[in-house]
């Protein structure tokens, strides 16, 4: 829309006022069609008002295209004499005024515009420190006119409509950014009808935002019961409908009642009121006709001001009866006193906070301050655990909302924005990126994804895992970093070991074993042998043992042998020199035995506890077994391309080098290339393999492969979160590749130094240390089967040695069921076999407290002990 200003100029020709000619000449904009027959009503109020004052009904229409013509006609008017110059224009027309004081004739500004509101809010609105705001007008024509004031005299951002037609309501949420106000400057009809509109497009969603003008008196009829959010009303105080009415105080306004007729007839009536006191104090009413030449070059020192100083002095009298007007002389502006109320409410509350008046402005209600109202962000972000994630409800499995239907997040990240929000005072939406994840460069130079939507406009900040690079800063900015322990890990599953219940057993070959029970079975068989042969062995030499001593049978020997493996020992050992030989032989192995036995368990369980495929990216990229893999287009895959880049940049360049026939290059010439080529490989066998398309698939991945051989290269930190949470995980190598994150901002926002200023005082308070102890912890830990760091030897593993022991208990009780059965059978048996008559009788053998021979009576009863020579009792 152009500014030019288009004028119509009315020319009115009242008749002599005792015999006075009388003269004004009206301005009025093209645009405003029923301003003429306003007007004219206007006088015809005025002239009935006063007797002495009789008007000439004929005018002089001048329509003009161009201002220089308009003011050429203005110019000629003069010439034939005019009393005064009324300016009806939007803005005024100031080469009129300068016109005015070139010759002296009173030059007034009557304001018949909807600018007076506009002043109204545009006070409201700075006060509440707002910066932008949406201006909704019900036709085009009032918008014209509000923008004449808004290019001169406001100093907030605002976007203006005409009503809500078609889809504006869908343009307006679409906007970008947000604005922080609307307001609708309307009659109470069609307020009613654009702020329905308005609901109804999901406009109205937050707490004083909306601000409804009304500029008529009809806002009674408005039904608050239809306002659920604070909403600021805007009234004219019904007081200025009975002064513009004429009425006393208290009045009732009348229906259909218009503000710019009354308005403009209580213009004419004041300005006749005028010219009568200036008549009444014989004050010249006309200024002299004649030729005043080139309109253009009009000297204002040296024009005589008499009548125009006394007309100005006469306003300042007469405008005291006038209650309804106004009157600002560094403006020429006559106004009416559009005093009005500013009360903030909804359905089920109403408190007026401010009124207005043009002499004081906008008036606080005592001891209230206007706290600004909080600011309202769009925030970016994407789903990456645990950064940022969908809440999900544990029963359903669902997503949960919020009362108002929106998606409710959790995360690191969302516990930053809250406080964020707490601290700069302000509220926000999260709005995930419709394509894409954290953004990716596209063939033609744009982006998708978070930083996409940020660099479009679409959101004002993205709190994020969002990593600073060179490429993003092209488009977006960063600030102070809030998380700097990041780069890319590696995680493999931890190989499911095979449970066996003789695991110990596997700790000596097959072959170790057959030998020791060889060696045992050899061992026994020439114990048995050396002591029934040996003439030293107890059984062969009673004489020299005649008090009980072990006899080494087959059955005793195998005993021997094999108790001889336990710290109990085999007992009592052979009496020959060559059976204690042969056992102090055998002695010997079972130590060496039993100690490398025990030295091989215990490394065999802790080889195993400890084992892992690969301790590095190194390592990993030299083997062939692990298969590994990235998500597609992540981070962590645009760090591989371009560590490949490198490689082969850096390869022809030094191959270049070292091909050089120049001399000072030779020193370059090796037989080995510098520089490791292990990350085309990665990037080879990644390809191959084929990347994920997210995060949750490249951890499945991990799990399923239940030996361990697949690898999940991603970031370190949620690397990390999955580890602590999840016991068949682990986490290989050291962190490469760290770069901080950092939440991004619009280029040149002004909240990129606010934002990095809480980020520094969070850092300070250790407000991060608290949220990577809440979200990267090892309790879930302590639920694990088997933790690597306090794993012992597990039950799996030695449990064959109980069986075993069970296996000796059952044996032992089929055994003593066995001998109790043979007991009793050879009882039976000797109970039923008849007693030799002439067989001596048995020696009986008397049981107490110890085991002792009865001797006979008729041999001396000698002391057991004092038969045997000092020298033999050992």
């Amino acid at each position: 829309m152009s500014l030019e200003i288009t004028f119509i100029v009315f020319i009115f020709f009242p008749p002599l006022l005792a015999q006075t000619d009388v003269k004004f000449l009206i301005l009025v904009e093209e645009q405003q069609k029923q301003v003429p027959n306003m007007y004219e009503k206007g006088l015809g109020e005025a002239q009935r008002g006063n007797n002495d004052l009789k008007l000439n009904e004929e005018t002089i229409l001048i329509n003009r295209e161009k201002e220089e013509e308009a003011f050429n006609r203005v110019c000629d008017e003069i010439q034939k004499g005019v009393t005064v110059i009324l300016d009806l224009t939007w803005t005024g027309w100031s080469r009129c005024r300068i016109l005015s004081e070139s010759t002296g004739i009173p030059y007034i500004r009557a304001d018949a515009t909807i600018g007076g509101f506009v002043q109204v809010i545009d006070a409201y609105l700075t006060e509440r420190q707002s910066t932008d705001a949406a201006l909704i007008f019900q036709n085009e024509e009032e918008l014209d006119q509000a923008l004449y004031y808004l290019i001169g005299n406001s100093i907030i951002r605002v976007i203006v409509l005409d009503g809500l037609a078609g889809n504006s309501t869908d343009r307006l949420l679409a906007m970008r950014p947000v604005p922080s106000y609307y307001v609708i400057f309307a009659d109470t009809e069609n307020v009613i009808q654009l702020f329905k509109k308005a609901q109804d497009g999901k406009l109205v969603t937050r707490s004083e935002r909306w601000n409804l003008v009304f500029t008529d008196f009809m806002y009674d009829k408005f039904q608050r019961g239809s306002v659920d959010k604070l909403t600021s009303l805007l009234t004219l105080n019904k007081e200025v409908c009975c002064r513009l009415s004429g009425q006393r105080k208290g009045c009732s306004c009348p229906d259909g009642f218009q503000i710019l007729p009354a308005y403009l007839r209580e213009v004419m009536i004041f300005l006749s009121d005028v010219l009568m006191e200036m008549k009444k104090s014989g004050s010249d009413l006309v200024m002299p006709t004649g030729s005043w030449g080139d309109c253009q070059n009009l000297d204002a020192k040296s024009a005589d001001n008499t009548t125009r100083d006394k007309f100005y002095e006469t306003m300042s009298q007469v405008i005291k009866q006038h209650s309804a007007l106004g009157f600002n002389q560094s403006r020429w502006l006559l106004y009416y006193t559009n005093d009005m109320d500013i009360v903030v409410a909804n359905s089920s509350s109403s408190d007026k906070v401010a009124t207005w008046t043009m002499e004081d402005g906008l008036i606080l209600k005592p001891n209230l301050t206007l706290a600004p109202t909080r600011r309202f962000f769009r925030v970016g972000t994407a789903e990456a655990i645990p950064w940022s994630y969908k809440k999900i409800n544990p029963t359903t499995k669902e997503v949960m909302k919020d009362d108002k239907g929106n998606e409710m997040w959790e995360g690191y990240c969302i516990d930053l924005l809250e406080k964020l929000s707490q601290l700069m005072e302000f509220d926000y939406e999260i709005v995930p990126p419709v394509i894409g994840g954290f953004g990716i460069r596209q063939s033609d130079g744009t982006w998708d994804g978070m930083v996409g939507d940020l660099a479009m406009g679409e959101t004002d900040m993205v709190i994020a895992p969002l990593t600073m690079t060179s490429e993003r800063e092209e488009v977006i900015d960063f600030v102070a970093p809030y998380f700097d322990q990041s780069g890319i890990s590696i995680v493999i599953r931890k190989p499911v070991r095979k449970t066996s219940l003789f695991k110990f057993m596997t700790v000596l070959r097959l072959e170790v074993w057959l030998s020791i029970v060889g060696a045992l079975t050899v061992t026994g068989i020439m114990i048995w042998i050396l002591d029934k042969y040996s003439p030293y062995s107890a059984q062969n030499n009673k004489g020299l043992y005649p008090y009980p001593c072990r006899e080494f049978t087959l059955k005793e020997s195998f005993w021997f042998a094999l108790t001889s493996f336990t710290p109990q020992g085999g007992g009592e050992a052979p009496k020959a020199l060559s059976g204690r030989t042969l056992v102090a032989a055998y002695w010997l192995f079972v130590v060496l035995m039993l100690a490398t036995f025990t030295a091989n368990l215990a490394a065999f369980l802790t080889v195993e506890r400890m084992k892992s495929p690969v301790a590095s990216l190194e390592q990993l990229a030299r083997q062939s077994r692990i298969n590994y893999t990235v998500v597609n287009d992540s981070d962590t895959h645009e760090y591989f391309k371009n560590m490949k880049n490198a490689e082969d940049v850096l390869y022809n360049v030094w191959k270049d080098i070292t091909l050089n026939s120049s001399s000072d290059q030779s020193k370059y010439r090796v037989w080995d290339y510098p520089i490791k080529e292990q990350y085309g490989h990665i990037l080879q066998a990644i390809t191959q393999t084929g990347p994920v398309e997210n995060a949750t698939e490249g951890f499945q991945k991990v799990i399923d492969q239940e030996d361990g051989k697949f690898a999940f290269i991603h970031d370190a930190a949620q690397i990390r979160y999955e580890v602590s949470r999840n016991c068949n995980l682990t986490e290989v190598g050291e962190m490469f590749a760290e770069q901080p994150y950092a939440i991004a901002v619009q280029q040149g926002s002004h909240l990129q130094e606010e934002i990095s200023r809480k980020i520094l005082d969070l850092q300070k308070d250790r407000y991060f240390e608290t949220l990577s102890g809440k979200y990267w912890n090892s309790s879930a830990k302590g639920d694990c089967p088997n933790n690597d760091d306090s794993e012992g030897i597990t039950l799996e593993s030695l449990g064959g040695v109980f069986i075993a022991t069970l296996f000796g208990l059952a044996l032992a009780m089929i055994t003593l069921a066995g001998e109790i059965f043979y007991y009793k059978r050879k009882k039976m048996t000797m109970v039923s076999a008849p007693q030799p008559k002439n067989e001596p009788p048995k020696k009986q053998i008397t049981i107490g407290k110890e085991f002792r021979p009865v001797m006979d009576k008729t041999m001396p009863r000698v002391s057991y002990i004092s038969v045997f020579p000092r020298n033999q009792l050992y």
